[in-house]
């Protein structure tokens, strides 16, 4: 690598653009624009959920001059300043009170719209645990254990979405269906492989094609054990959601304001300006992190060797949410996160290959439930983590990779970044020559 390009600072600046690239109050404006346009004849009601529904009502304040009012939940430490809409905070990944509270005040404040009225939706990424109502017959803690046996299962987030969409009295559509007459607008800030909106914060306000019994399949599937009135509602189809054609829907219109595409191709944008070949492997890889993380090495270490398929110096970028089963309880006591368990076993399947470095990172600033976004590999990670007795395989057969990675002083803390599209990966491959830096 050039002595004038620093890895580390160029991968971060790749992430900083990503991140940026989503920004509500960059990414909004022009579809407000839009909406100005055509303002509703009667009421304007917010609504919005996710970890970056904050810093969305915050852009809708700033650009939207008429009356409004409403009510969004984000995640503790989310929240940004607005006057007009209400913010609240509420736990995520497993739902709490406030979570069922929110839910409840958002239906009731739909109740008794006429057709002239229109409701904004700020969906993003994180609603589903923010807006969280249990279906008639649950409980909250129904729902919290549920949420907790599906994040420790391995169940994908489409999986995991399919089986909340059914089991809640707000997602899966009942919430558009509780605004009729009314027109429902979303705005969706993406953060699922795929971008469709069913899958982000569970659907609350689109129509869902899927089914109780494929929610049913997915926790069979996964050796969910549930309790015997999920099962029951389950089984008999009472837990239905909102289906395409549904004549309980209202007008609905739905626009994407950011996506993990976008973001990526910001991101390539600086490694180009480096004078780098970008390859964007995809903004919709699923699986195991630790598999996705041994593939990945294999692809670096023969575009590091043998210049296949793509030539060095080169970025490989990509994007898409894994997961991490956590296969028997002694090996969930680490401090892990999907960013740093493949970024933990990229590093020992590369094994210090020379001239790979990488980063890893949940752009909205928190790997799993750590205060931390990702970090950092190097060719000498993992030579340095033994050199302090630390051994790379115990951390990730652990799920330790923030200890792991934390302990080198590589972790990366962002704090909360008020915008979700999910996990952003770059591998940064083989030497710069001067003349490109």
């Amino acid at each position: 690598m050039n002595r004038s390009i620093d890895p580390r600072a160029l991968l971060r600046e790749m992430f900083d653009a990503a991140v940026a690239a989503a920004q509500p109050a960059c990414c909004m404006p022009p579809h407000l624009a839009r909406l100005l346009a055509t303002p509703p004849r009667g009421r304007l009601i917010v609504l919005g959920a996710g970890k970056a529904s904050a810093a969305m009502a915050q852009a809708v304040e700033a650009h939207w001059p008429g009356p409004l009012s409403g009510l969004v939940v984000t995640r503790h430490g989310h929240a940004v300043p607005c006057r007009r809409i209400e913010i609240v905070e509420a736990a995520h990944p497993v739902p709490d009170a406030a979570s069922e509270v929110a839910a409840r005040r958002m239906l009731d404040m739909v109740q008794g719209l006429g057709p002239d009225d229109q409701v904004l939706c700020l969906i993003s990424g994180g609603g589903s645990a923010l807006m969280s109502l249990p279906l008639h017959g649950l409980t909250l803690a129904d729902k919290q254990a549920l949420h907790r046996a599906l994040l420790a299962s391995g169940a994908t987030i489409t999986e995991m979405n399919c089986v909340r969409r059914h089991l809640s009295a707000i997602k899966g559509g009942r919430l558009a269906a509780a605004c009729a007459p009314a027109r429902v607008i979303n705005l969706v800030l993406s953060d699922v492989p795929g971008d469709d909106p069913v899958d982000i914060a569970s659907g609350p306000t689109v129509a869902d094609p899927s089914t109780c019994a494929q929610a049913l399949e997915i926790l069979d599937r996964h050796a969910i054990a549930l309790p015997v009135p999920v099962r029951r509602l389950l089984e008999s189809g009472e837990a239905e959601s909102i289906k395409p054609g549904d004549a309980r829907l209202p007008p609905i219109e739905t626009r994407f304001v950011a996506t993990p595409q976008a973001a990526l191709e910001a991101a390539a944008e600086v490694a180009r300006r480096a004078g780098l070949s970008v390859h964007l492997l995809g903004d919709a890889i699923e699986g195991e992190a630790r598999e996705v993380g041994r593939v990945l090495a294999g692809i670096a270490r023969q575009v590091a060797r043998r210049g296949q398929p793509f030539a060095a110096p080169c970025v490989l970028l990509s994007g898409g949410e894994t997961t991490v089963t956590l296969r028997s309880p002694e090996h969930g006591q680490g401090r892990g996160g999907r960013n740093v368990e493949f970024l933990l076993a990229l590093g020992l399947a590369l094994e210090g290959e020379p001239g790979v470095h990488a980063l890893a990172a949940d752009t909205d600033g928190i790997d799993g439930c750590e205060p931390v976004a990702g970090a950092w590999l190097a060719p000498d990670s993992l030579a340095r983590a033994r050199a302090l007795g630390l051994n790379p395989r115990r951390s990730l057969e652990a799920h330790d990779g923030h200890g792991f990675f934390g302990a080198l002083g590589d972790g990366i803390v962002s704090g909360p970044t008020l915008t979700n599209v999910n996990d952003f990966r770059a591998i940064l491959i083989g030497d710069i020559p001067a003349n490109l830096a």
